[in-house]
């Protein structure tokens, strides 16, 4: 008989079992099910709505339970449900009438919802720890290439010098960003559920502060209903771990352009690339690939969930427990996508030499041209179209800007003067964008502090 079999005079249908079970889902929540079971019932016990005797009984129970389920001797049934009753069915066959008292002045609709938050703030801590490990890799790897010259791009055009550290510095600002999103979502979403029982809390004299308190959240959730409803947190972190994994799969879209024939910027390391079934030449960037392949996924589990709230009246409604699949499943994605990226930018081998020479073509130097002419009186929309001109001279006679004479310079504009040839030069013009948040060394210099201290305020 079910643990809420009372009123029913006939077992539910085996098909029905196997559609309502969500401990194939929830049953890894078993920490937080019983850390948030201890909770309640030292509290029940302390207001003396059980006797203190009922409540370290219960305790110990679900200690015992825990430690039994981590050494591999307690397998969770689908009969059960779910791991919520799972616990409290195996609790009760051990203890006796004490554990059929654990659930006074609870319902699952509030243990769901503080076993679920208890999760999420555990599994926020570990995104954000991965999160910080990727920006040791990018912050390391971009001390490296401070005077690595590359061509910056605009609409995958090549448009002006940036050094590679400053492309890097790129993907660090975003990735700073992922982390004070999670810390807000956490601390946002860090107040207790527990005491809300269904939805409208409960006769008993019990003290949520206490639970609160011991389970680690500022206070309990102000509105019984809102308490057992709200899955705002949730939509707020599949958000997040989308955006984090958007980024994600733009720097994978770089890396596979990057090591591709046509730019070879980088080389990948053998562990972290594949080859091909029938063309032995290949070495593809496979871990990139699959990245960019699986942000879809996780897009997926944001839509899934805002559709499942999206008609879902107050307060508990039980579309709501298809609320942890997709948020589970975004964790684990975007828990297995930073690691192995980390690694493979860890270990991949950049191309410097061939950067250059790419920065040395596409006219990436022209708007240093024009500024030159602009910083000797030229209005700037003049020295710009004497510019194009020039530009469309080297293309018909196939050389770059510096390669003209100065005399060829001269019959474009006259103010062309010797110094012309320091101001087009791509080291200068990379080092003189010194700019706030330029690429200039100064610049990116102080851009890698600036990320030592985020990390090192964060235990890095």
């Amino acid at each position: 008989m079910k643990l809420w079999g009372g009123r029913f005079r006939k077992e539910t249908d085996t098909l029905v079992d196997d559609f309502n079970e969500s401990i194939s889902i929830d049953g890894c929540m078993y920490q937080e099910d019983i850390r948030g079971s201890k909770a309640h019932a030292r509290m029940l016990g302390d207001c003396g709505i059980i006797s203190k005797e009922d409540s370290e009984k219960i305790i110990v129970g679900l200690e015992e339970i825990r430690q039994d389920v981590e050494a591999g001797k307690i397998e969770f049934t689908k009969e059960n449900e779910d791991v919520h009753m799972n616990i409290e069915s195996i609790l009760t066959q051990r203890i006796g009438d004490a554990g059929k008292r654990l659930h006074t002045a609870r319902s699952r609709n509030d243990q769901c919802a503080v076993d679920t938050r208890l999760f999420i703030r555990r599994e926020i801590g570990e995104v954000i720890e991965e999160t910080l490990e990727f920006l040791q890799v990018l912050k390391d790897l971009a001390a490296q290439h401070q005077k690595t010259v590359m061509p910056g791009y605009t609409h995958l055009q090549r448009a002006q010098p940036i050094s590679f550290a400053q492309h890097l510095l790129a993907y660090a600002a975003m990735f700073q960003r992922d982390v004070t999103r999670l810390e807000e979502c956490r601390e946002r979403m860090n107040y207790s559920p527990l005491g809300s029982c269904a939805l409208a809390g409960t006769t008993y004299p019990i003290d949520r502060w206490q639970t609160a308190k011991e389970l680690e959240f500022k206070a309990p959730c102000s509105n019984t209903m809102d308490g057992v409803s709200d899955r705002d947190y949730l939509i707020e972190l599949l958000s997040d771990l989308s955006i984090e994994i958007m980024h994600l799969s733009r720097f994978s879209e770089e890396v596979i352009l990057w090591t591709s024939s046509e730019f070879k910027f980088v080389e990948l390391d053998d562990g972290y690339s594949t080859g091909s079934s029938i063309m032995p030449q290949k070495k593809n960037s496979d871990v990139a690939e699959l990245i960019r392949g699986k942000t879809g996924r996780v897009y997926g589990d944001l839509m899934a969930m805002l559709t499942v709230m999206k008609g879902i009246p107050l307060a508990y409604n039980k579309d709501m427990q298809e609320d942890k699949e997709p948020v589970i499943d975004a964790l684990t994605t975007v828990k297995m996508c930073l690691p192995v990226f980390a690694g493979m930018l860890r270990t991949m081998k950049p191309l410097p030499e061939n950067m250059r020479r790419a920065a040395n073509e596409g006219f990436i130097n022209a708007t240093d041209c024009a500024d030159y002419l602009t910083k000797r009186g030229v209005p700037f929309r003049d020295a710009y179209k004497t510019v194009g001109n020039l530009v469309h001279y080297c293309l018909e006679i196939g050389k770059t800007l510096e390669e003209l004479s100065l005399e060829e310079l001269k019959q474009i504009h006259p103010l062309f003067g010797e110094d012309v040839y320091e101001a087009l030069d791509i080291t200068n013009c990379m080092e003189l964008r010194s700019s706030y948040g330029g690429p200039a060394v100064s610049e990116t210099s102080r851009q890698i502090s600036e990320l030592e201290r985020f990390l090192a305020e964060r235990g890095w």
